[in-house]
């Protein structure tokens, strides 16, 4: 082989294109990275706002249940010492009563609650 096929010449203006590129390639890169960076930043705090919604939501499920059971039993301990059966009539009507207006209300915030978890915007303002 002679010299000429060994000795390879870029000229100026091809290696000034070629970092061009070369340079472009890598804004666009770092721009696209920067991007996703920016997008799992995003996921993550929408995560987070989810994450702190169903917390609420099993909190206020959680008490609720618990609300409910202390009406039940509260209601039961009543009728064990209601007098007759006009009385026991009466204590029903009232439970039913209570446990409806509180099933509608404790339906309400539930419902809130998992209306703000489907926006991510998270717990109610206090």
């Amino acid at each position: 082989m002679s010299d000429q096929g060994r000795h390879f010449e870029v000229s100026n203006e091809m290696r000034s294109m070629a970092e061009a590129g070369f340079e472009q390639t890598r804004k666009a890169l770092e721009s696209f990275l920067d991007g996703a960076q920016q997008t799992a930043n995003s996921i993550e705090g929408r995560n987070e706002a989810v994450r702190d919604s169903v917390r609420d939501i099993s909190s206020r499920a959680i008490s609720f249940a618990q609300q409910n059971v202390t009406a039940s039993l509260d209601y039961a301990e009543q009728l064990l010492r209601a007098r007759d059966l006009s009385e026991v009539m009466q204590l029903n009507t009232e439970y039913v009563q209570g446990q409806m207006k509180a099933l509608t209300e404790q339906a309400s915030e539930i419902g809130q609650s998992r209306g703000r978890a489907a926006l991510g915007t998270g717990k109610p303002q206090v």
